[in-house]
């Protein structure tokens, strides 16, 4: 599973379109469409319910939001610990005389 896959998937939901989702992702539709299409053949299930224009997801696509929201989260929370660590913005610092 790939951290740019699940952002598409979120984007997906909340733009309610697989184009609108392309466009805020700055990516082609056909590219959103075969990420989705990656992850329901690494998972196993259909994540949407196709009709027409508009896409919905189904119980595991919400499955899915709901717990990527959350690892992204965690991905941003570790980026910028690292950051401030590698800033000096915290950590501890030893002094010897």
């Amino acid at each position: 599973m790939d951290l740019h896959h699940l952002e598409t998937v979120i984007a997906i939901v909340e733009e309610g379109t697989l184009s609108a989702a392309a466009r805020r992702r700055h990516l082609s539709q056909p590219a959103v469409s075969m990420q989705v299409r990656a992850l329901e053949e690494e998972l196993g299930t259909p994540l949407f319910e196709r009709g027409g224009r508009a896409v919905s997801p189904t119980q595991a696509g919400l499955a899915l939001v709901r717990h990527s929201r959350d690892a992204l989260t965690a991905v941003e929370a570790a980026r910028s610990e690292v950051s401030e660590l590698r800033g000096l913005a915290r950590g501890a610092l030893r002094l010897g005389a």
